[in-house]
């Protein structure tokens, strides 16, 4: 005898049009949270900045990256050759195109802020009081514009990987010792690349932890090292060039009359002849047995910062010197052979005095 049939009540044609629509949410919900786990790469990328200044000569890239640190357009980089003129050229994610001039710079961290110029709306940015430290193990994003794969409105390359290790750098730039002593994230990627310094490291969600560091070489096995200087370690800095309050020289009021104690002979060092108004503070000379000479500096050297105020003439480095005391230490971040390169000398008491 055939058993009969399971009765399966009729839905009414409300509660089915309810239960579609039920499903129909519950499935574009589920699309809404996929997309929003997509999200923190295309909200990071409109941050991140291309550019472009001085180099494209002996192996010294003309490009580079850096993150915008305020919808005024503040933003930040490492402090390298690239910024070695008047002016650079930052072009957005969207291919807008920036002038940007240097405000300030605080050679000991690596670190750069500049202005972008004639911003007159708002931009996307890094909050940077959101900044946070992150324990080794953390999943991690690297943006850059590694290798220039970015000239316009293309997104800059996106890298993942983890922090291997939260440590010290023990790191040099050729046969020199790099100046930042501080903590680093090394990161199991290869995030270190030409055109890479500069960009972001973040985690997985889009929170920023890091700045993508110069291509170093570890001091005691001469390998490559994948670094970013921790965010923390820069915001302070960062907020005081933004602010202007950033006085890495003794404070001085318009109403100073400039001493001019000591000038660069003095240490001994001969400068390029000050023929115009900005005449680059090139090292022509070096007298044997000097300041100058025990420190290491040489012909051709360029000073770019003295005790952390950047140097651009002749004339602003003779202005600097002029204040020094006896006793003070001169500390000079020169470029050679497109390297920065830190020394220090003793501010003796002159003869006369």
């Amino acid at each position: 005898m055939s058993q009969p049939l399971l009765s399966c009540p009729m839905l009414r044609p409300g509660r089915l049009l309810a239960v579609l629509l039920l499903t129909s949410g519950l499935l574009h919900g589920a699309q809404a949270q996929a997309q929003q786990r997509q999200n923190p790469v295309q909200e990071v990328l409109p941050k991140v900045v291309k550019i472009f200044g001085a180099g494209g000569i002996r192996n010294l890239q003309s490009y580079g990256t850096g993150f915008l640190v305020s919808p005024e357009g503040h933003m930040v980089t490492v402090w390298n050759h690239l910024l070695d003129q008047d002016r650079v050229t930052v072009i957005l994610d969207d291919g807008r195109r920036y002038e940007a001039r240097v405000l300030g710079a605080e050679p000991q961290l690596d670190l750069a802020v500049l202005q972008l110029e004639d911003v007159k709306v708002a931009l996307p940015y890094f909050d940077l009081s959101k900044a946070e430290d992150i324990p080794a193990g953390t999943r991690v994003l690297g943006f850059s514009n590694m290798f220039k794969v970015a000239t316009g409105d293309e997104p800059v390359s996106v890298l993942h990987g983890v922090v291997a290790a939260r440590t010290s750098l023990n790191a040099r730039r050729g046969a020199f010792e790099f100046p930042y002593d501080g903590p680093v994230y090394i990161v199991d990627a290869i995030t270190n690349n030409p055109g890479a310094a500069g960009g972001v490291l973040t985690t997985r969600d889009g929170r920023l932890v890091g700045m993508i560091g110069k291509e170093l070489r570890n001091a005691e096995t001469s390998t490559w090292i994948n670094y970013a200087l921790p965010v923390t370690q820069l915001r302070e800095t960062i907020g005081q060039i933004i602010s202007g309050d950033f006085r890495p020289s003794r404070n001085r009021t318009e109403d100073d009359t400039n001493p001019r104690r000591y000038t660069a002979i003095n240490f001994g060092i001969g400068l390029i002849p000050d023929v115009i108004q900005r005449t680059p503070a090139y090292v022509i000379s070096i007298v044997e047995g000097s300041a100058a000479a025990r420190a290491g500096l040489k012909r051709e050297d360029l000073v770019v910062f003295l005790n952390g105020q950047l140097i651009q003439s002749c004339r602003m480095l003779q202005e600097e010197l002029g204040w020094l005391e006896a006793g003070d230490t001169v500390k000079l971040v020169v470029r050679r052979d497109g390297q920065l390169i830190s020394v220090e000398l003793p501010v003796e008491r002159l003869a006369e005095e």
